[in-house]
């Protein structure tokens, strides 16, 4: 029987009007029945019948059109990871958590959403880039925009004086987003972050050391590292003559100096935020300076800012971080840039900010854009928001862009050929012959209870030749290989794939083997 959805309207017309024509009068019943229905009754019904089948035609029509027009895609400013994407990536991740972990960090988690409350004022200007959830009941809820944040909430939740600790996860910001540069909606941070009280700058000088410790373990190429303080840049921004309702605002246009020209952030401040046209060029004097210590000193003496508390104690601190910069080594990798703002509202002290100078495939060329691959800064206030009575922790931490690093190793990856293995099989378990998977599978198991990444084809009869390509395609170093005549004279090969040689080793001293093969590779 065809579905009635699928009828066209002419035979619908015609199967309602043999319903409704007049019965035969062999059927009095049916003869009294249509008799009491009027001719104009019949059309009305007939019209009737016409609406509910084109209604039923339509609901069946209309998922069919939307699945036509369905295009299969992730969201933008999002991506999938494919198996060889995501051994590069953890790779990343290793060589970023090993490293806080050698500087004695713990392990956090908090959840991928928060409070709509909780993420508010708390990123100035960029809070519109904040992603709300539909109330799910009775809740506000927000996707986190960082990691920095969520750690201060769970500190004050929690009543946390101290902790050293390393965070990594999914923050999403609704930017937009540029894939080239490693700009995503959603990606991947790697956090560290001290809380509590100390001396002054040695945590800050760890974070600094740190950053510069992963920087040159992921061999990116040259980097430098800017440096500032919020204090000297809202002391300028005083002695500049900036009213204080605008210094978060002017702080914000300062921030892009990275991504603009410095005519573009004065025409900015000046017709975007009403900022007088001499503030913004007494602004400039400052913004296009950078140095090391020298620098410093020159600013202590300089007429302007010297009369400013809120500068003196940030150059009082840049110039201890100098010297413990200078003890770790690191002195030349760290520039006092007078340009670095942090748009970020939590920021109250020393702020940094990682750039690469040059990728390692582009000797010569013009530097690639990639913006910052790591930043962060001392945020003394941050947590005292969430606590009652506005009990401050001090904190400094950093954070690592793993999506923009992650886009640089793939370049570099295709510029110089290089391949990766997708998994991390070390060991074959081939036959040449027929119906020997049951030993096969206790060989594996063997290897599997020693602790041996091992695998096997998934079929009762699989060809020698096949095995062998399998492992050198998926660049598998050992095989092992069953058949009848092992299995007479107890022994199983052990064949190596890059060099083809194989020996007969003895059942029982199989695993022995393997592993010092193994640990001598």
């Amino acid at each position: 029987m065809p579905q009635l959805g699928l009828l066209p309207r002419k035979a619908w017309v015609a199967l309602l009007s043999q319903i409704l024509r007049p019965p035969h009068a062999a059927c009095p019943r049916a003869v009294r029945f249509h008799s009491q229905v009027s001719r104009t009754e019949s059309s009305r019904l007939l019209q009737q019948g016409l609406q509910v089948a084109e209604a039923v035609l339509t609901s069946q029509l209309k998922p069919n059109q939307e699945k036509s027009n369905f295009i299969i895609k992730t969201p933008k400013g999002t991506r999938d990871l494919s198996p060889q994407q995501m051994v590069v990536r953890e790779k990343i991740l290793d060589t970023v958590v090993s490293c806080f972990k050698r500087h004695g960090a713990k392990g956090l988690d908090t959840p991928a959403f928060e409070l709509k409350e909780t993420l508010t004022e708390k990123y100035g200007e960029e809070s519109v880039l904040i992603y709300d959830l539909k109330d799910q009941g009775g809740e506000l809820l927000s996707l986190r925009y960082d990691l920095t944040v969520p750690f201060a909430r769970y500190l004050a939740m929690n009543k946390v004086k101290k902790m050293k600790c390393y965070h990594v996860g999914k923050v999403w910001r609704r930017e937009s987003p540029t894939i080239a540069q490693g700009r995503y909606r959603e990606f991947c941070q790697c956090d560290f972050d001290i809380a509590g009280e100390f001396d002054p700058m040695i945590p800050d000088a760890e974070c600094l050391k740190i950053m510069c410790e992963i920087l040159s373990g992921l061999q990116l190429g040259d980097f430098l590292i800017k440096v500032n303080d919020r204090r000297i840049v809202d002391g300028m921004f005083a002695a500049c003559g900036v009213p204080e309702s605008k210094f978060r605002a002017i702080c914000s246009s300062i921030d892009k100096l990275d991504k603009m020209s410095w005519k573009d952030v004065r025409h900015e401040m000046v017709t975007k935020k009403s900022l007088a046209p001499e503030v913004a060029d007494r602004i400039g004097d400052y913004v296009q300076r950078h140095g090391g210590v020298s620098l410093v000193e020159q600013l202590f003496q300089d007429p302007r800012l010297s009369q400013n508390k809120q500068v003196l104690e940030g150059l009082g601190d840049l110039k201890l971080l100098f010297e413990y910069l200078t003890l770790f080594g690191i002195a030349e990798k760290i520039s006092f840039d007078l340009s670095l703002a942090r748009g970020l509202d939590y920021y109250t002290g020393v702020i940094y900010e990682a750039v690469l100078l040059q990728t390692p495939n582009q000797a010569g060329k013009d530097s690639l854009s990639m913006g910052s691959v790591a930043a962060g800064g001392r945020y003394d206030g941050l947590v005292g928001m969430f606590d009652p009575k506005g009990h401050k922790v001090p904190c400094v931490g950093l954070s690592i862009g793993v999506e923009r690093i992650f886009s640089i190793v793939e370049q570099r990856m295709k510029v110089f050929g290089e391949k990766v293995r997708t998994t991390e099989t070390q060991v074959f378990v081939a036959t040449p012959q027929k119906n020997f998977l049951q030993e096969r599978l206790k060989l594996i198991a063997e290897l599997w209870d020693a602790g041996i990444k091992a695998e096997l084809l998934y079929k009762n009869n699989p060809k020698l030749l096949t095995q062998l390509h399998y492992c050198e395609n998926m660049g598998i170093p050992l095989v092992v290989i069953i058949g009848e005549q092992e299995m007479k004279e107890g022994v199983i090969k052990l064949r190596s794939v890059a060099s083809r040689e194989e020996v007969a080793i003895k059942r029982e001293h199989l695993v022995g083997e393997i592993q010092k093969r193994l640990s001598d590779s």
